[in-house]
């Protein structure tokens, strides 16, 4: 791509489309609800106020139907552009768009539970099925992941797997959510499988779980890699998930997190997706759909070698975001 191309300016007017407004990121506080919200804003090119809701009862019970409870952190100047997630979100976006006299561009991620019409704009993940004419729809989530921070990542952790062969295999290991089961026979299982990429392709593997993974889980994996060539993180120092995401040749990941599984499709290197015990119609949605994207294939211990176009739900969402912000400024500036 050059410069001038058309596509080089058009990332350009959206990187810069909200660096002259004000942004507030509105969520619970949750993790992953300000991860997609700080995502979509940075890709903006904002620098966004953070705003956080702990409502009480009986204000949580009715989000997002009720009324958003007193707070004094939500009040105005109201914000030119407001990107708010989760649930508790809801009634305050609801609020802030009434206040600000629609001035306010409100634009949800996640399925607010709600008519998509009371907001707009809304992103929801594909497999929430959401329909309307202000909805868009990605397979993967948005995300904080950048070429940049992967670059940087990967050169912070080089020198603790320079020793391992290639190709290198990062293993991104998740584990027990309300729908998956990680037992430790499939601890075993996976830990096994891994112990073959090594036997077999030569493979080096970069290991990173979780606090869903479980210490015995944990534990039987790491003996399973004892005395082949792999790096497993001891849960100290820093966390070297990105980093070795920018190091691998190839990435496993477990099925149980939509989030790991898309930042893992956003490097563009062949992911093999370990299916868990259980799972819902939701999560089965999701994987079929990356699969059909052919950024992803199942792993049964094999490695193989493919490309596709990298997935970036982060930049499709700030795009038309800032498609819609624009159209919105100027009926503003008419009215």
């Amino acid at each position: 791509m050059t410069e001038n191309s058309p596509k080089g300016d058009a990332d350009s007017r959206f990187r810069h489309a909200a660096a002259s407004l004000s942004v507030w990121v509105l969520t619970n506080g949750m993790a992953g609800f300000e991860t997609q919200g700080l995502g979509i804003a940075e890709a903006l090119g904002a620098a966004p106020v953070m705003k956080r809701v702990t409502p009480g009862k009986p204000w949580r019970w009715l989000a997002p139907w009720g009324p958003a409870e007193p707070n004094g952190e939500i009040a105005p100047p109201w914000p030119d552009l407001l990107i708010a997630s989760g649930r508790q979100s809801i009634p305050y976006a609801r609020m802030i768009r009434r206040k600000s006299g629609g001035k306010t561009f409100t634009a949800i991620l996640q399925d607010p539970r709600i008519a998509p019409s009371n907001f707009d704009f809304v992103w929801a993940p594909a497999h929430d099925r959401l329909e309307g004419p202000n909805v868009l729809s990605t397979v993967v989530s948005p995300h904080r992941l950048t070429r940049e921070r992967l670059a940087a990542e990967a050169a912070k952790f080089a020198p603790g797997v320079a020793h391992l062969p290639r190709p290198r295999v990062a293993v991104l290991l998740g584990g027990t959510n309300s729908v998956y089961r990680m037992s430790e026979e499939v601890a075993a299982r996976i830990g096994a499988q891994l112990a073959g990429l090594a036997e077999h392709y030569g493979a080096g593997l970069m290991v990173t779980p979780s606090r869903r993974t479980g210490e015995a889980q944990a534990r039987i994996i790491r003996d399973a890699l004892k005395n082949k060539p792999a790096v497993m993180w001891d849960g100290t120092g820093d966390n070297p998930y990105f980093g070795f995401l920018g190091l691998a040749d190839a990435v496993v990941v477990t099925c149980d997190s939509v989030n790991m599984a898309g930042e893992a499709a956003f490097t563009g290197k062949p992911v093999y997706v370990i299916e868990l015990e259980g799972g819902s119609a939701k999560f089965r949605r999701f994987l079929d759909a990356i699969y059909a994207t052919g950024a992803a294939r199942p792993f049964a211990g094999q490695l193989e070698s493919w490309e596709y176009e990298p997935l970036n739900a982060t930049d499709e969402i700030a795009r038309a975001i800032a498609a819609r912000l624009e159209k919105h400024k100027a009926h503003a500036e008419k009215g």
